[in-house]
């Protein structure tokens, strides 16, 4: 049998460069993975957030809260309020982001990293609502809900 080195050259070389190509393709969206823009971040916790309220957990959506609304609203405070404002409106049946906006400033809140996110949100009680949530980059670099309203 005879080898053509050529042709043993050119299979190394194919097979480097299709290495190296899903190498790189690879490490192009572990990058873009990490560099997802703040108001991904915080809706990504705005809705894991919301999911504690949508279902009564009103106490863990407290304990979840960024460092400076806990600072401001008591536990019991926050669950009373809940129970007042969500209570009534019945369960949630849709909820459809309407915007995120990011800001490093905000009337009455301290300089920071925000997302102020608002979503169009229909209740049992309530056919339509606009819920404005207002996650923060948090002192451990979490990003979690620092205010909560309801129209």
């Amino acid at each position: 049998m005879i080898q053509c080195p050529r042709i043993k050259t050119k299979l190394a070389f194919s097979f480097l460069s299709m290495f190296l190509s899903m190498l790189l393709s690879v490490a192009l969206g572990l990058c873009a993975y990490g560099q997802q823009k703040p108001e991904q971040l915080a809706q990504q916790s705005a809705e894991s957030w919301l999911a504690l309220v949508d279902s009564g957990k009103y106490a863990d959506s407290w304990q979840e809260s960024a460092s400076l609304f806990k600072a401001h609203v008591s536990k019991e405070d926050w669950q009373k309020m809940l129970h007042a404002s969500r209570d009534p409106l019945g369960a949630m049946l849709s909820r459809k982001l309407k915007s995120a906006t990011y800001a490093t400033t905000l009337p009455g809140a301290p300089d920071g990293e925000y997302v102020v996110i608002q979503y169009e949100t229909s209740f049992e009680h309530k056919q339509s609502g606009v819920e404005t949530i207002t996650p923060m980059l948090d002192k451990d670099g979490q990003w979690r809900v620092s205010g909560y309203f309801i129209k």
